[in-house]
Parts: structure tokens; C-alpha cells; sequence
């Protein structure tokens, strides 16, 4: 049996561009709690000792920015300049505008267009990716890297390991075998985890050095872990990221429900794996290009597959919006996103994970 090795990374909620990520999706969710129409492309950024929000944001809301800045940060674990940051003396700079007036008449009219004619927010390609070898339908490689770092942030947080810091970083290596198109894991190959800690832990826990982490240790910024969001380096990527986006930014809602069609037809038994791909042209409803493929793993043919997709899924922004509820914000919906993946997460605030019954008839055998 002929195999290969097949390596997925993740990094902590402390890493300085998940903090980003996060303190970005937070910014989202106080918008859209309080005025769900909000229209929000928040960027944030950070280095030592400093953190700053900036973007274009056009929204009812009254939102205190630098509150949620600190609040993220504290909330992560970033209470010191040991640490890496500490978030109540941290400088925090804002440079907030609002959407441009001609990209706001491009794709809602000044929000006097129907949910069914609203525009994508911009051009662009996204991929949704599922595949049978984990119950989450996601790639085992991505699922132990995402889930040991999750677990290093929870004995971190409840005290087992008092000695880590929030930052940190794990990477998993799985060998497969190629089943006619589908991946079958066969052992886990290596695991490396590089975890920020303190000064007092001992070389027989750990085996290297690394005390500074965060933003005092790296520069961070919005949208630079793309692959870690989605798929772990499997499927394809579109190059858009997802945090601070509203729904109109097809850049995420597109790649929530192509990641819902993909699931949907592996869930349904239609195909073993499966790529779904979209794309859009700015302020255009209908998408330009729908395209699926399962690897050969199909029971019946792409092309009736990506014709039952198509029946199936609404993939107009304004519709995408209304049918995963994405305008719903608050009580950190958003914010759970930005740390741990986007996709093959058991959360009902995760509707994109929802599989769609779909119709179709079965080969006989």
C-alpha cells in the first residue's frame, strides 16, 4: 500500500494575528448585536505594547472600540507585559471611517435593495471542502493540530499548567493512503507543539526556551491564517480572510455556505469528498461560477451533483445572509470563530455546519 505524509499547523488564541482576528470579530458582534445592518470591514493590528483597530465601518451602533480591545485581550490572557501584552495599559489607537459611498450603492443601494438583489461586496473565489475520514467531516491532520491547541488553551485557563502563556503554536503530520480519490488516515506521523511559557518551567517539561510570545515576540495582523480558518492546507483556499467581515464580504459567507455544500453532499452519502467552489463580481447578486469536485469518490456524476447544489443553495449574499442567519451578532458568535477554525465545529451558532437533506437517487448496486 502506497502512502503519503500530509501536515496541517494551528496556533493559539494568543498568537498575535489570532488576537487580531479575534479583536476583530468582536468588533463585528457589537455592531451587528445592536443594528444587524451594520456593513463592517475591521482591520486590527498589534505590536509590542500597542494595538490598533482601523477600517471602514458603517453602522448604528454605538460602540466603544477600545473597550473591546481590552476586553478581548484580558479575555485571552494577555493581563501583563510578561505575557506579552497587557491589556488595561496597552496603547489603543482607532481609526474608524465609514463605507465608501459608491461601494455602498454597488451592493445594498443604500440599503434600499431586496435581500434577494443585494451585491456581493466584492470579486472572488471561495472553496468549501468536507471529506469523510472524521466524523466533523474535516481533515484529521487540521482536527488534532486545531483540537491540541484548543486543549493547550483550556489547562492553561483552568490551572493544570499554570506555567503557559496564551501564545503558542502545534502542527500534526498524518500518513494516508489514497482510497480511489478518498483520504484514509493510517497513523499520526509526528506531533510538535511550541507553546509560550514562563520562566520558572524546567527542561524535563519542556525542551526549548520560549518565554517571549505575542505581540512583544511577533507582529500581529487581521486575515495572515487563512489556512488555519479552513482546512489546514487541504481543499483550496480563495485568498479572502473572515474576521471583521460582515456577510455582505463574500469573502466569508461565500466560503460558509460552499463549506455547507460540500458537507452536505459528503453527508448525504453522494461522495466520499468533495471541493465546491463559487465566485462573484462586486455588486452582482448572482454568482458567476459554480463548480464541484469529488475526487472520483462521486456515486453519480459531478455534473448532477453541482446540478443538485445548484437547486439547493441560494448563493446570492443577500440570501446566504438570511438563510444562515448571518446578521445575527452578539454574545461573541463571531468572536468564537476567530480562534480554533470556522468549519467542523459542533456549535448551533455555526449554522453553515448544518447539513442540507438533498435529493437524489442512489445507484443500484
Amino acid at each position: 500500500m502506497e502512502t503519503f505524509l500530509f501536515t496541517s499547523e494551528s496556533v493559539n488564541e494568543g498568537h498575535p494575528d489570532k488576537l487580531c482576528d479575534q479583536i476583530s470579530d468582536a468588533v463585528l458582534d457589537a455592531c451587528l448585536e445592536q443594528d444587524p445592518d451594520s456593513k463592517v470591514a475591521c482591520e486590527t493590528c498589534t505590536k509590542t505594547n500597542m494595538v490598533m483597530v482601523f477600517g471602514e465601518i458603517t453602522t448604528k451602533a454605538t460602540v466603544d472600540y477600545e473597550k473591546i480591545v481590552r476586553d478581548t485581550c484580558r479575555s485571552i490572557g494577555f493581563i501583563s507585559d510578561d505575557v506579552g501584552l497587557d491589556a488595561d495599559k496597552c496603547k489603543v489607537l482607532v481609526n474608524i471611517e465609514q463605507q465608501s459611498p459608491d461601494i455602498a450603492q454597488g451592493v445594498h443601494g443604500h440599503f434600499t435593495k431586496r435581500p434577494e438583489d443585494i451585491g456581493a461586496g466584492d470579486q472572488g473565489h471561495m472553496f468549501g471542502y468536507a471529506t469523510d475520514e472524521t466524523p466533523e467531516l474535516m481533515p484529521l491532520s487540521h482536527v488534532l493540530a486545531t483540537k491540541i491547541g484548543a486543549k493547550l488553551t483550556e489547562v492553561r485557563k483552568n490551572g493544570t499548567c499554570r506555567w503557559l502563556r496564551p501564545d503558542g503554536k502545534t502542527q500534526v503530520t498524518v500518513e494516508y493512503y489514497n482510497d480511489n480519490g478518498a483520504m484514509v488516515p493510517v497513523r499520526v506521523h509526528t506531533v510538535l507543539i511550541s507553546t509560550q511559557h514562563d520562566e520558572t518551567v524546567t527542561n524535563d517539561e519542556i525542551a526549548r526556551r520560549f518565554v517571549i510570545g505575542g505581540p512583544h515576540g511577533d507582529a500581529g495582523l487581521t486575515g495572515r491564517k487563512i489556512i488555519i480558518d479552513t482546512y489546514g492546507g487541504w481543499g483550496a483556499h480563495g485568498g479572502g480572510a473572515f474576521s471583521g467581515k460582515d456577510p455582505t464580504k463574500v469573502d466569508r459567507s461565500g466560503a460558509y455556505i460552499v463549506r455547507q455544500a460540500a458537507k452536505s453532499v459528503v453527508a448525504n452519502g453522494m461522495a466520499r469528498r468533495a471541493l465546491v467552489q463559487v465566485s462573484y463580481a462586486i455588486g452582482v447578486p448572482e454568482p458567476l461560477s459554480v463548480f464541484v469536485d469529488t475526487y472520483g469518490t462521486g456515486l453519480i456524476p459531478d455534473k448532477e451533483i453541482l446540478k443538485i447544489v445548484k437547486e439547493s443553495f441560494d448563493f446570492r449574499p443577500g440570501m446566504m445572509t438570511i438563510n444562515l442567519d448571518l446578521k445575527r451578532g452578539g454574545n461573541g458568535r463571531f468572536l468564537k470563530t476567530a480562534a480554533y477554525g470556522h468549519f467542523g465545529r459542533d456549535d448551533p451558532d455555526f449554522t453553515w455546519e448544518v447539513v442540507k437533506p438533498l435529493k437524489w437517487d442512489k445507484p443500484q448496486a
